[in-house]
């Protein structure tokens, strides 16, 4: 199986909520289009710093993680940030890599979104269908 790439709109999610209550409008909500990579091996959103300070996320915390290469280190921790793809949306934080030359898309987003790969046509699609399904057991 080769790489899956994905178009996501990423949005301060922070933003978003104030836009929903009014105190800012639709258009000042700080968001950014991206070809992210689908990474089902990282569990998370992984953004650089550029993005985040595109997007206006104030960093809450630390998190050690471990890369694909074995190595281990300390990163931010994003606010939360609200992810879009087609007609469906989940919120996570994201974790910043300094230099990341690709966005990964994680298994917390992906599941969020009730999406999965399709190997054999390298593309994302619903895991249930055409309708995402929020699993309950």
């Amino acid at each position: 199986m080769g790489l899956v790439y994905a178009d996501v709109t990423l949005k301060n999610a922070v933003d978003a909520g104030e836009a929903q209550r009014g105190h800012i409008k639709e258009k000042e909500i700080r968001a950014v289009a991206v070809r992210a990579l689908v990474d089902t091996g990282s569990g998370t959103l992984v953004i650089n710093e550029e993005i985040r300070e595109k997007l206006g996320l104030a960093v809450k915390g630390l998190r050690r993680s471990e890369l694909a290469d074995g190595s281990k280190e300390t990163y931010q921790l994003t606010e939360p940030v609200e992810v879009h793809w087609e007609d469906r949306d989940a919120v996570c934080r994201a974790l910043v890599i300094p230099g990341a030359k690709d966005v990964l898309l994680g298994a917390i987003p992906l599941e969020d979104m009730d999406l999965i790969v399709d190997p054999a046509r390298q593309v994302l699609t619903g895991a249930h269908g055409d309708e995402a399904l929020c699993m309950v057991k």
